[in-house]
């Protein structure tokens, strides 16, 4: 199965991926989405479901690794993360809030959100972008979309 793979030698930290992945989930056409990129660089608050993370001198992008076996899915209380097809998923209609899911990732993958109880990267499975918005808009290529 394909996944999202961070070089973090080849990562600037520009935020970038961010950017895009909020973009791409936006479910708009692409004048509104020409048009939240702009506000948000203005300070507009955007919710990524991925997050650039900077310790020192590195910089590493943190999104959902789509376990093998992942725990965030056996921790569901409500059966709202389900795994098909490889791809860790919400069902925004079952999920309760009660963030045991973000408890338990080791990888702090599934964050809260605004409007919905807590997101996560799902692939761009849900838009049209082809591959995952974050690979696409990386500048540096440090965001590779591969099986391994």
């Amino acid at each position: 199965m394909k996944r999202i793979y961070v070089n973090e030698q080849w990562c600037l930290g520009c935020h970038l991926c961010e950017y895009n992945c909020a973009f791409a989930n936006m479910n708009k056409d692409g004048a509104f989405r020409e048009q939240a990129m702009a506000d948000a660089l203005k300070d507009v608050k955007i919710n990524p479901k991925i997050k650039v993370e900077e310790n020192g001198s590195i910089c590493f992008a943190v999104n959902c690794r789509h376990c093998d076996d992942p725990i965030c899915v056996k921790s569901c209380i409500s059966g709202a993360l389900t795994k098909q097809d490889g791809v860790i998923r919400i069902d925004r209609d079952k999920c309760v809030g009660c963030y045991t899911c973000i408890m338990v990732c080791p990888y702090g993958a599934i964050m809260p959100s605004d409007g919905i109880p807590v997101q996560k990267c799902e692939l761009c499975l849900n838009n049209t972008c082809g591959e995952p918005a974050c690979v696409k808009g990386c500048p540096n290529k440090a965001i590779v979309y591969e099986e391994r």
